[in-house]
Protein backbone atom coordinates (compact mmCIF):
# COMPACT_ATOMS: atom_id res chain seq x y z
CA UNK A 1 0.00 0.00 0.00
CA UNK A 2 1.03 3.32 -1.02
CA UNK A 3 0.91 6.64 0.93
CA UNK A 4 1.89 10.02 1.41
CA UNK A 5 3.34 11.55 4.43
CA UNK A 6 4.32 14.88 5.04
CA UNK A 7 6.69 15.96 7.58
CA UNK A 8 7.41 19.69 9.16
CA UNK A 9 10.29 20.74 10.87
CA UNK A 10 11.76 23.76 12.71
CA UNK A 11 14.52 26.15 11.92
CA UNK A 12 14.53 26.85 15.98
CA UNK A 13 15.61 23.20 16.77
CA UNK A 14 19.32 22.09 17.39
CA UNK A 15 19.34 18.79 15.10
CA UNK A 16 17.82 18.58 11.52
CA UNK A 17 15.41 16.50 12.72
CA UNK A 18 13.18 16.64 9.23
CA UNK A 19 16.16 14.78 7.42
CA UNK A 20 16.15 11.71 9.97
CA UNK A 21 12.90 11.41 9.47
CA UNK A 22 12.64 11.87 5.97
CA UNK A 23 15.87 9.18 5.49
CA UNK A 24 14.20 6.66 7.71
CA UNK A 25 11.21 6.44 5.35
CA UNK A 26 13.11 6.60 2.23
CA UNK A 27 15.41 4.19 3.31
CA UNK A 28 13.10 1.86 4.70
CA UNK A 29 9.19 1.98 3.05
CA UNK A 30 10.04 3.11 -0.44
CA UNK A 31 6.09 3.31 -1.45
CA UNK A 32 5.68 6.12 0.98
CA UNK A 33 6.13 9.54 -0.58
CA UNK A 34 6.95 12.10 1.66
CA UNK A 35 6.67 16.23 1.34
CA UNK A 36 8.56 18.84 3.42
CA UNK A 37 8.33 21.69 5.08
CA UNK A 38 10.42 23.95 7.56
CA UNK A 39 9.01 26.39 9.74
CA UNK A 40 10.55 28.67 12.46
CA UNK A 41 9.34 27.48 15.51
CA UNK A 42 7.09 24.82 16.93
CA UNK A 43 3.99 27.14 17.53
CA UNK A 44 4.06 27.25 13.38
CA UNK A 45 3.59 23.40 13.34
CA UNK A 46 -0.04 23.01 13.67
CA UNK A 47 -1.08 24.98 10.56
CA UNK A 48 1.93 23.74 8.42
CA UNK A 49 0.59 20.19 8.64
CA UNK A 50 -3.19 20.90 8.28
CA UNK A 51 -2.43 22.74 4.95
CA UNK A 52 -0.03 19.26 4.13
CA UNK A 53 -2.78 16.78 5.09
CA UNK A 54 -5.65 19.25 3.45
CA UNK A 55 -3.84 20.87 0.25
CA UNK A 56 -1.25 18.84 -0.27
CA UNK A 57 -3.09 15.41 0.35
CA UNK A 58 -0.81 13.89 2.92
CA UNK A 59 -2.28 10.68 4.85
CA UNK A 60 -0.59 11.90 7.75
CA UNK A 61 2.10 14.11 9.16
CA UNK A 62 4.93 14.16 11.66
CA UNK A 63 5.80 17.37 13.21
CA UNK A 64 9.02 17.65 14.66
CA UNK A 65 10.01 20.68 17.00
CA UNK A 66 12.80 21.14 19.84
CA UNK A 67 11.37 23.16 22.36
CA UNK A 68 14.10 25.31 24.66
CA UNK A 69 14.62 24.60 28.22
CA UNK A 70 13.09 27.52 29.43
CA UNK A 71 9.34 27.50 31.30
CA UNK A 72 8.53 29.28 28.18
CA UNK A 73 9.57 26.73 26.03
CA UNK A 74 7.16 24.17 27.74
CA UNK A 75 4.73 26.59 27.65
CA UNK A 76 4.92 27.35 23.66
CA UNK A 77 5.50 23.62 23.24
CA UNK A 78 2.11 22.67 25.12
CA UNK A 79 -0.08 25.06 22.87
CA UNK A 80 1.54 24.03 20.05
CA UNK A 81 0.68 20.24 21.10
CA UNK A 82 -2.74 21.72 21.38
CA UNK A 83 -2.86 22.99 17.84
CA UNK A 84 -1.71 19.66 16.63
CA UNK A 85 -4.61 18.16 18.46
CA UNK A 86 -7.17 20.28 16.91
CA UNK A 87 -5.56 20.32 13.65
CA UNK A 88 -5.78 16.18 13.80
CA UNK A 89 -9.93 16.69 15.00
CA UNK A 90 -10.20 19.34 12.32
CA UNK A 91 -8.82 16.92 9.48
CA UNK A 92 -9.81 13.60 10.30
CA UNK A 93 -6.19 12.72 9.99
CA UNK A 94 -3.05 12.14 12.34
CA UNK A 95 -0.15 14.42 13.21
CA UNK A 96 2.49 12.23 15.14
CA UNK A 97 4.22 15.10 17.29
CA UNK A 98 7.55 14.48 18.08
CA UNK A 99 9.03 16.95 20.57
CA UNK A 100 12.23 16.52 21.95
CA UNK A 101 12.86 19.26 24.89
CA UNK A 102 16.77 20.41 25.44
CA UNK A 103 16.14 19.65 28.85
CA UNK A 104 15.58 16.26 28.73
CA UNK A 105 18.71 15.53 28.29
CA UNK A 106 22.20 15.57 30.55
CA UNK A 107 24.27 16.86 27.90
CA UNK A 108 24.32 17.66 23.71
CA UNK A 109 25.46 14.35 22.93
CA UNK A 110 22.63 12.64 24.91
CA UNK A 111 20.23 15.43 23.51
CA UNK A 112 21.92 14.38 19.92
CA UNK A 113 20.94 10.60 20.69
CA UNK A 114 17.64 11.18 21.84
CA UNK A 115 16.96 13.08 18.94
CA UNK A 116 17.75 10.25 16.22
CA UNK A 117 16.03 7.41 18.03
CA UNK A 118 13.25 9.76 18.96
CA UNK A 119 12.75 11.00 14.85
CA UNK A 120 13.72 7.72 13.47
CA UNK A 121 10.88 5.61 15.47
CA UNK A 122 8.23 7.87 14.84
CA UNK A 123 8.92 8.39 11.21
CA UNK A 124 8.13 4.23 11.36
CA UNK A 125 5.26 4.86 13.30
CA UNK A 126 3.55 7.19 10.79
CA UNK A 127 4.30 4.87 8.35
CA UNK A 128 2.88 2.14 10.11
CA UNK A 129 -0.20 3.82 10.70
CA UNK A 130 -0.69 4.70 7.02
CA UNK A 131 0.22 1.77 5.22
CA UNK A 132 0.43 -1.27 7.94
CA UNK A 133 -1.51 -0.40 10.83
CA UNK A 134 -1.73 -4.85 12.33
CA UNK A 135 2.00 -3.69 12.76
CA UNK A 136 0.74 -1.51 15.67
CA UNK A 137 -1.77 -3.38 16.66
CA UNK A 138 1.05 -6.43 17.17
CA UNK A 139 3.29 -4.23 19.01
CA UNK A 140 0.00 -2.86 22.00
CA UNK A 141 1.60 -3.35 25.28
CA UNK A 142 4.78 -4.04 24.55
CA UNK A 143 6.46 -0.75 26.50
CA UNK A 144 7.91 0.37 22.91
CA UNK A 145 9.60 4.23 23.91
CA UNK A 146 11.11 6.41 20.99
CA UNK A 147 14.22 8.64 22.66
CA UNK A 148 15.03 6.52 24.75
CA UNK A 149 15.37 2.06 25.51
CA UNK A 150 12.18 0.11 25.28
CA UNK A 151 10.50 -0.34 29.09
CA UNK A 152 9.01 -3.48 27.96
CA UNK A 153 5.70 -5.19 28.54
CA UNK A 154 4.86 -6.67 32.29
CA UNK A 155 4.20 -9.73 32.50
Amino acid sequence: MSAKIGIVDTTFSKVNMGEIALNEIRDNFPNITVTRKTVPGVKDLPVACKIMLEKEDCDACIALGMPGGQEIDRQCAHEASQGIIQAQLMTNKHIIEVFIHEDEASDEKDLYNITVDRCRKHAKNAAYLTTKPEILVKNAGQGLRQGRENAGPIN
